[in-house]
């Protein structure tokens, strides 16, 4: 089995689970450290040809992450192509599951195992908050609908003010989100870096969480750690 990832975090967990059937991976795909692949572009732009040359029996992608158009050409070249749809918590480990399955592993990795056992034991606290989330700026936008990361924000008692918004990550103007006055502004690091110095002071006077977009946004490994992970740093801003 030969497989290319286009997916950072599928990269992740197929690396950890079946070492060796990657042959490709995407220049975002940072984990696991070291890892040692050919290089096939970004998420939005890969090298199709490339990969088409690195005879891979499967290609694993996502509806969110990756273009239709690229999907189709690779499929076209006759490469098999596994495209993902992750909107929960459940569904990345029944995807997680399948994703690893058909690159080979016979049995669920413990760290699957371990990340399921987690998210099923932690209980949101008592008091929910209200948040907006930017996941970019110039424009802003923000989490709205049916999106992994805010269920995974709702899970540990954040329920983001956008969530029945149409779109799944709609443009809003800052203005617009500082007159919601939500409890909490949630600052990932990706896929916009916010720092302390860059996304805060657009917000005067409400609380905000920096947190680890790995963490918020990928579905893998990181699950395991996920929710100490983004409730420390949910709780800091709170206080």
């Amino acid at each position: 089995m030969k497989a290319v990832s286009l997916v950072p975090s599928l990269t992740e967990a197929v690396a950890r689970t079946v070492p060796g059937v990657l042959a490709g991976a995407t220049d975002w795909c940072t984990h696991p450290a070291g890892l040692d692949v050919v290089r096939v572009g970004g998420t939005k732009n890969p090298d199709t040809a490339r990969i088409v040359s690195l005879a891979p029996d499967l290609v694993i992608a996502n509806e969110e992450e990756n273009r239709v158009p690229d999907l189709d050409a690779l499929r076209a070249a006759g490469i098999g192509v596994l495209v993902t749809r992750v909107r929960t918590v459940p569904q990345a480990f029944e995807e997680l599951a399948r994703v690893l399955a058909a690159c080979g592993a016979r049995t669920r990795p413990r760290w699957l195992e371990e990340a399921e056992e987690v998210w099923s034991a932690a209980e949101p606290p008592g008091h929910r908050t209200t948040a907006v989330v930017p996941v970019w700026r110039r424009p802003w936008m923000v989490l709205g609908r049916d999106t992994f990361a805010g269920d995974v924000l709702a899970r540990l008692g954040v329920d983001h003010l956008y969530t029945g918004h149409a779109d799944r990550y709609p443009r809003v103007p800052v203005e617009e989100l500082r007159a919601a006055r939500p409890d909490l502004v949630v600052l990932p690091d990706e896929p916009y870096r916010f720092t302390a110095a860059d996304g805060p002071e657009a917000f005067p006077g409400l609380p905000c969480a920096l947190v680890s977009g790995r963490h918020l946004t990928w579905y893998g490994p990181s699950l395991v750690r996920a929710p100490r992970v983004l409730g420390r740093a949910l709780r800091a801003a709170r206080r």
